[in-house]
């Protein structure tokens, strides 16, 4: 008896860790998403070209946008919102890192192909 009891609490337990994840919220999300990734589309095949607006503004907007897509899948669909702080934190961390590395091998970059020129 003492083990049918500790299967279902074990169970039971399980099923609360996500809870707050609901296929309303899920939609919600993914709604979300789906602007973000119209306003995108709309800046790069209406706005820009129309306007005539050059990269060097439109493409910062797109880092922006992605990077607040990323947050949403991260958040909600890998259930990392609803982590604990250190679960959290050992993965947002390393990503920084990793994006800081981006950042900086890309000024490198520049510097190398401006003196082979």
């Amino acid at each position: 008896m003492s083990a049918e009891t500790s299967t279902v609490h074990t169970d039971a337990s399980g099923h609360g860790e996500h809870e707050t994840m609901t296929k309303g919220r899920i939609w919600k999300v993914f709604f979300i998403l789906l602007l973000i990734t119209c306003v995108e589309f709309f800046i790069a095949l209406v706005v820009a070209p129309k306007l005539g607006i050059s990269s060097t503004i439109v493409n910062p907007i797109y880092i922006v946008l992605t990077l607040l897509k990323a947050y949403f899948i991260v958040a909600f669909f890998m259930h990392l919102k609803f982590e604990k702080v250190g679960l959290a934190l050992a993965i947002i961390v390393p990503i920084l890192f990793i994006i800081g590395l981006i950042l900086v091998l890309t000024n490198e970059s520049h510097y190398w192909i401006g003196l082979r020129m």
